[in-house]
């Protein structure tokens, strides 16, 4: 990208405890890290008694279930845009050293049903919905926006989901977490 990109837009005065609960990853501009077969992936987002949000990210290879946990807060409190850093402890079974990412709203329903999430260096997308599945007119929707935020669209890769979504504890833990942490070093 030789010209400076446009500021991305980002969603202001996001109703945080809305905004909790579970997400389903239709698609994303998947870390080079990420298992290819890679399904169900989700995020779940339960809201602190000191503002911060606890989150919880999971997703199914190998017929294994890897997860990581991490914490979220506001990028900058006294702003109302909604852009919240993440911070995952690595490895996520022990705690040594935190890792921070950029968690950007770029976009969110009225009824917080669909997001489009990103980050400054526009390396890393994410299209998430309530459901396992998204309306294709909401999809090629948010697609657009993304690409209106200088994003290559080309990259998105379609997250298979399963209907109904399975169990936490319908498949042996993925101990490793190993391409969560490598994908948020950049690495």
């Amino acid at each position: 990208m030789g010209k400076t990109a446009k500021e991305m837009t980002v969603v202001k005065g996001v109703d945080l405890e809305r905004y909790m609960g579970r997400w389903y990853e239709i698609a994303s501009i998947p870390s080079r890290f990420q298992p290819r077969d890679g399904a169900n992936t989700r995020a779940t987002y339960t809201l602190r008694s000191d503002g911060t949000v606890h989150v919880l990210n999971e997703t199914w290879s190998g017929g294994r279930r890897g997860s990581i946990e991490g914490n979220a807060y506001r990028a900058d409190p006294a702003s109302d845009e909604a852009k919240l850093k993440v911070k995952f402890y690595v490895p996520p079974f022990f705690p040594i050293f935190p890792v921070v990412g950029d968690y950007w709203v770029l976009y969110l329903d009225d009824d917080y049903q669909y997001a489009l999430i990103g980050q400054p260096s526009r390396t890393y997308l994410w299209i998430l919905c309530r459901q396992t599945h998204m309306d294709e007119e909401v999809y090629n929707m948010l697609v657009e926006k993304a690409k209106e935020e200088g994003y290559d669209v080309q990259k998105l890769h379609k997250t298979p989901q399963a209907d109904p979504p399975p169990e936490e504890s319908s498949a042996p833990e993925d101990k490793k977490g190993i391409w969560w942490i490598k994908s948020l070093l950049g690495k």
